[in-house]
């Protein structure tokens, strides 16, 4: 497939998968990569739900690691989902992986595509910053990915409630100074926090991302788990931290 200009084509490490990305747009990180691999499903016949999806990269991981019935992914914005249909004419998924192209609000749009099969996992890399914050100069598609424009974290659990089947999962990641929100919002809207992780650059820094796992209607017990650190003392990858991204 021919790349256009700003955009690369980056090899996932897992099954053979690639994923084009465009440097004027927002490429995927390190929360995406966590995320992914955070999640847990106990059967390969899930239906994996993925709001806030970008080009793509929570789904592709997902997929990679075991083969999921079906995984859809949504998508607000237009250049963001170009790339993500683009990405999957790329790895030839288009039985196993969806792309829609709206407003993760629109919830009754969205429960009308996937018909009626029941939604097992949500996973979410939603917007960091609220509204008003930041630099609009860095331009608009970045901006909206990282802004909570069109897309609160209220949203998502709402959204999430109305899609989500009893006992099923939600799997987060945010900002660690944003936790008293991510629990506060969930119980609102009767999703439980079970699992909590905080990932660090390196030990002697705070933590640059947390994540959590959610189930609806669940039992009050959260496991704080073992932190994540990417760096050692001699800034090299920690062993943690290479498998997770295959390394």
């Amino acid at each position: 497939m021919k790349l256009k200009e700003s955009e690369k084509c980056v090899d996932l490490g897992i099954s053979n998968l690639r994923l084009i990305q465009n440097t004027d747009y927002f490429c995927f990180g390190t929360d995406s990569v966590m995320l992914a691999n955070f999640m847990e499903s106990n059967s390969s016949k899930n239906i994996i739900l993925d709001l806030c999806s970008g080009s793509g990269v929570i789904p592709f991981i997902i997929y990679g690691k075991k083969k999921y019935k079906k995984i859809y992914g949504v998508e607000l914005q237009q250049e963001m989902y170009d790339l993500f249909i683009r990405n999957i004419a790329l790895n030839k998924t288009d039985e196993k992986i969806k792309a829609l192209n709206c407003n993760i609000k629109d919830f009754k749009y969205i429960k009308e595509y996937i018909l009626e099969e029941r939604v097992d996992i949500i996973t979410c890399n939603p917007p960091y910053k609220k509204n008003g914050t930041g630099i609009l100069s860095e331009g608009r598609v970045k901006y909206v990915a990282k802004h909570e424009i069109e897309c609160t974290l209220e949203d998502i659990f709402v959204t999430s409630s109305k899609l989500l089947n009893n006992k099923g999962k939600l799997y987060l990641v945010h900002k660690p100074e944003r936790v008293a929100d991510l629990i506060c919002l969930a119980r609102k809207y009767n999703f439980e926090p079970k699992k909590l992780q905080f990932v660090f650059p390196r030990i002697d820094l705070k933590p640059s991302i947390v994540l959590i796992e959610y189930v609806r209607n669940g039992g009050n017990e959260l496991k704080i788990l073992e932190p994540i650190i990417e760096y050692d003392e001699n800034n090299n990858y920690t062993k943690k931290f290479k498998e997770i991204y295959g390394m």
